[in-house]
């Protein structure tokens, strides 16, 4: 099964948008997937705020793992990272319309209407399985060797 797909199906099995991509792609650069579900399962949601997609924000930690080295205390060394964050960002948004949950939904799930109404209309099962498609789609043109 390739990344992608493996992905889609973390998030269908039960994982969090960001943590499907997390685990994904952690471990290729040293993150161990149990570290991986952990360290992002709060970021799910837009960060329970529906603030910025979980799958983008999964994929900023993934990108942070691949483009910076040893020396990503000094601005420097995480240069990469962030030129990377930003094109990922940019190229999502370009695709989705947005980088954030709200928007991509269309409704804030941060409430307890807005999460219904993101239940009532499938979109956890539907438009959330496609952002998460997206975003895997758009790490495996970004990381070295994928």
């Amino acid at each position: 099964m390739d990344s992608v797909s493996k992905a889609v199906e973390r998030f269908r099995g039960g994982c969090a948008c960001s943590q499907a991509i997390l685990a994904t792609y952690g471990p290729d650069y040293g993150l161990g997937e149990e570290q991986a579900l952990r360290l992002a399962a709060g970021f799910g949601g837009g960060m329970r705020r529906a603030g910025t997609c979980g799958a983008v924000t999964g994929a900023f930690m993934v990108l942070g793992l691949a483009k910076s080295g040893a020396g990503s205390a000094a601005a420097d060394g995480r240069q990469a990272a962030c030129d990377a964050v930003t094109a990922f960002s940019t190229a999502f948004g370009e695709r989705q319309g947005s980088v954030e949950c709200r928007e991509l939904l269309g409704c804030d799930i941060s409430t307890p209407e807005g999460s219904a109404a993101a239940r009532e209309a499938n979109l956890f099962q539907t438009r959330c399985v496609d952002l998460v498609r997206c975003s895997a789609d758009l790490l495996e043109s970004m990381l070295p060797g994928k």
